[in-house]
Order: C-alpha cells, then structure tokens, then sequence
C-alpha cells in the first residue's frame, strides 16, 4: 500500500508542466528554445585545461569542506567584488551548485517550531521552486509573498503582519531576482536585515545572478551587511559558476555563513553532501580567479537586451530588466500566450503561472510569460520578433498594459 509523503501533494513542475500544453499542438514554426535558463555562451577554455591537470584528483574522495585553493579564491573573489573579508576556513563552504546548498540549509538552519508553533520560510512569490520543497522537507510551512509591479517586483516583507514575521525562521531573496530580473538596492536590503534581527529570521540570499548586469553591479547583502554592522548570522550568501561563467555541468557553487551557521551546514553534509569532485574543485578556482571572461558574458547579454528593447520596445506589456538573462513580458493570459506563440511560430516560452502560487492576493505570474535569453544571437532575434509578430497579429489584445 503507498503512503502519501509530505512531497506528494507538490505541483507539477514547470517544463513537465510546459510538455503537456504543448504536446497535443503542433509548432508552428522551426523550434527555438526561450524556457529554461540554461547559459549556453562560451565556457571559458582555460577551465577545461584545469580540469585536466588535476584529473589525478578523480581517483580520491574530494574533501567535505572544500578544495583549500578553492575556498582561498572565493574569498579573494568576495573582497574584489563585494569589499568584504570572510574566513576562508570557517565562512567558506563550496557546494555542489547553488540549488544544494538552498536547499540543505533549509534543512540544517529551519528550527523544528518557532514561537511554540510550525516555523514559516518566507518565499518570494514568482520563485525558484527549490525554495518551497525545502521549507516542505524541513517540517515548515511556505508563505509566498508576491513580487509584482506595485513593488518593483520585489516582495515587500515589511508588510507582513507581526502574527508572520515572529514565526518566520528564513527568507528566501533571490537579487537579481528570476524571473523579473529586478535587483534589491542597497535601502532594501538594509530594511531587511533590520526585519531579520527584530523578528529574530535568517535571510538565505540567492545571488547567483550577480554578476548578469546591465549597467551598476548589484548590490549585495554582504557588503550591505558589514556596513551597517549586522549580525553576521542573520545572513547566508549563494553563488555560482552556472551563470557567471557560463558552467551549469560543473554544478559549483559556494555559501557563505556566519562560523555558527557554517558548523550546521557541515554537519548535514557530512551525513548527507554531494561535495564536488576535486578536479573540477581546482579549475572552479582558476574560474572565481578571472574577470575577463565574466565581462565577455556580460557584453554578449547587454548585446540581445539592446536587441529586446528594439524589438519589443514599444510594445504594452514590455518592460526592460535590470539584471538577469530573462525577459517577464506581461500579457493577458500567460498560459494561453504561451500556447498560442508556440502554435504560430514554434517558439516555446514559460508561463509565468508555472513559477508562481495562488495568495490571497491572487497570483502574480498569471499574467505573464517568461522568455530566456540564452540562445545564441541570431536565433534570440528570430524568436524575439516571432513573438512581436504574434501578439501583434493579436491586434494588441494579448498584451496587456
């Protein structure tokens, strides 16, 4: 006889979810993939030549904690780009991609009740689904908090009534934010830090979008947080390689936590972590070390927002990211939009329903479709006025101002 678990009642997930709209109809063009947020710039070579020097390092157990080489070049990285000094021994944890860590530490930081009930984790509301199944698995109850236009597409915690904020124990921000590519400023995280401590949280800070920027670099919590002298342990930094440097397939990343935080998190994986293979380890230093490559990425995405902005420009609906490599256009009915692009033009885009909740506040991606900016140049163009095209046949009624 099966049981239900406490992840049986999940929804679908979204590109399962994606296939079964689109199955049944059949594409109405040459197909051009715009869902998911998989870079597919140049890698940098160098990476692959330090792969290879160490390939010794395939015949051992890679060390729990880390690559010493590794956690001394993530903190070199974030005095370079944050201004901030952290330990590389204490505060310093790779991991195996950035998901892993958002989640364990859900699981090794959610106390078992907070203020004698059921600990709540504060989602934003579109979000990364990582964020709710590990509130899920760490006994907790996930509360959405919708980002949407009225607050820059940020969620606006301060407006969460005491009866939530004193049993909250984590946060979840991602900045620059996905879907929205919204970036939090500095104010906003200072306001949050401020929420942290009187309400006794842990914000988990996902800024594995970082460095995918337009024009200023975004903010982030660390510096944030030194400079207004917070409690280190109010905060929890993730990073990655899959974005910055174009390598989803070396799944590296890194956290960085407060020495308390940091104990918990070692502990869990010690029991349970996946840390990464040593190889790939000495190259990820190698990567955190250089700069040029990440501005090359950063130069070919500035190339197609340019391109969004005159393509799409001076359409209802379209507005222009700061960070981040996706396009949040607003349109009548996602769902249907999406359907209907894909049936006139072979272009597959995301509702944005399929990364959001229902609140009682309604949901903030019904409305919407996510378009990803990682294919190569030309075929960006051809699927971003393919787009135009369709919603302009529409006659403008499938956007929606």
């Amino acid at each position: 006889m099966q049981y239900p678990t406490r992840f049986s009642a999940l929804p679908e997930y979204a590109f399962p979810r994606l296939r079964a709209l689109l199955a049944p109809v059949p594409a109405g063009g040459d197909v051009v993939h715009m869902t998911i947020g998989e870079p597919k710039h140049k890698f940098p070579a160098f990476a692959m030549d330090a792969v290879a020097a160490h390939a010794a390092g395939f015949n051992k157990y890679p060390p729990n904690d880390g690559a010493p080489e590794l956690r001394a070049a993530i903190a070199a990285w974030l005095k370079r780009r944050y201004g901030v000094t952290r330990d590389a021994q204490t505060d310093i944890l790779p991991l195996n991609g950035s998901r892993e860590g958002l989640f364990n530490a859900c699981l090794a930081l959610c106390p078992e009740e907070k203020n004698g009930a059921q600990p709540l984790v504060l989602v934003p509301n579109p979000f990364y689904q990582c964020y709710m199944v590990a509130a899920r698995a760490a006994g907790a109850k996930a509360v959405f908090v919708n980002a949407d236009a009225s607050h820059g597409f940020l969620p606006d915690f301060t407006a969460l009534g005491p009866e939530v904020l004193d049993r909250t124990a984590i946060v979840y921000m991602c900045s620059p934010s996905n879907p929205q590519g919204a970036v939090a400023s500095a104010a906003y995280w200072r306001e949050l830090l401020a929420l942290a401590e009187k309400h006794d949280f842990i914000i988990f800070a996902d800024e594995c979008y970082s460095e995918i920027y337009r024009n200023e670099a975004p903010v982030g919590i660390l510096q944030v947080a030194d400079k207004i002298g917070a409690n280190p342990s109010r905060v929890l930094a993730f990073h990655s390689l899959s974005k910055r440097s174009n390598l989803p397939g070396f799944r590296s990343g890194f956290v960085v936590a407060s020495p308390e935080n940091m104990r918990e998190l070692k502990q869990l994986r010690n029991y349970t972590g996946a840390p990464i293979p040593l190889p790939i380890q000495m190259a990820s230093a190698e990567v955190w070390a250089d700069e040029a490559h990440v501005e090359e990425n950063r130069n070919l995405y500035r190339a197609k927002f340019d391109l969004a902005d005159e393509i799409l420009g001076n359409m209802p609906g379209y507005a222009s990211p700061q960070a981040g490599f996706f396009l949040w256009l607003k349109v009548a009915d996602g769902e249907k939009v999406a359907l209907d692009i894909w049936q006139k033009s072979g272009i597959r885009v995301l509702p944005g329903a399929y990364l959001s909740q229902d609140t009682p506040q309604g949901n903030p991606g019904n409305e919407y479709i996510r378009v990803a900016l990682v294919a190569d140049f030309d075929e960006i163009e051809r699927g971003l006025r393919a787009i135009r095209d369709v919603l302009s046949a529409a006659g403008g009624g499938e956007w929606h101002c």
